[in-house]
Parts: structure tokens; sequence; C-alpha cells
């Protein structure tokens, strides 16, 4: 459905230190770097699905969009609570802890924080061993 989602950032070194160990522990290693950004994830063609983290091409400050989040796909709702946790510790902040939530859909397990950019992220597994 998309090929990359980019979020702003105003510290660099700071977003790339944030996410790199996130999206090791996703399976997704750094995949690009320069000056302005970093990417992980698979970039071939058409094939494409990445996240990127930069500073704004308009060299405006980066900000959050209101009701904007990213979903990241974990592989189970442990992994959920390692990423939870590991991203506390990396500087980002909760807002919402591991848990199934019944209101999004049967199985829908998710735990949800910002980066220190303020960028929402979603941690996500969908359960359907019943």
């Amino acid at each position: 459905m998309f090929s990359y989602i980019m979020l702003g950032t105003n510290d660099l070194p700071a977003a790339i230190a944030f996410y790199d160990p996130l999206m090791a522990l996703l399976g997704h290693p750094q995949s690009g770097r320069n000056e302005e950004g970093a990417s992980w994830g698979t970039f071939s063609g058409n094939g494409t699905s990445g996240l990127c983290v930069g500073r704004p091409f308009n060299k405006q400050p980066a900000t959050v969009g209101n009701g904007v989040m990213v979903a990241l796909n974990a592989e189970s709702p442990e992994q959920i609570q390692q990423l939870h946790n590991l991203a506390l510790t990396l500087g980002g902040t909760d807002e919402g802890e591991p848990g199934y939530r019944p209101h999004y859909g049967e199985g829908f397990y998710s735990a949800y924080i910002r980066d220190p950019d303020g960028n929402k992220l979603a941690f996500v597994y969908y359960d359907f061993t019943d």
C-alpha cells in the first residue's frame, strides 16, 4: 500500500540512536544514511517498503501532525513489550502500555509511544490464535 514513511526530526543523531535499535529488533537494519536522514527497510523500486527519518526538506523545524501515527508490525505480544520498554529507555514517552484493545478488533494487541521528536508510533500484533 505504501512505499515509505518519512518522519521529520530536529536532531538527526538522536533520531538515529532511537530508531536503530527498535528497527533492528523488528528485523529491519538501517539501509541508508546521509547528512540529512536515515532509512530502514527494503528499497527496491516498486517493492520498496521503508521507514525514514530526516531533516525537513524546506529547512523549517520538524513538527508532528495531530492525528498522525505510524504503526509497525511486530511478531508477537512479547516483542511488543520489548519494543515498548526499549523505546522508553531510548527516550521515548509512553502513549499506551502494551495490551489487547478489543475495541479495535478481536486479537488486536498494541502499544503506543512517541519518539523524542514527538512522532507517534504504534507497535501492533494481530493475534488470531483463537
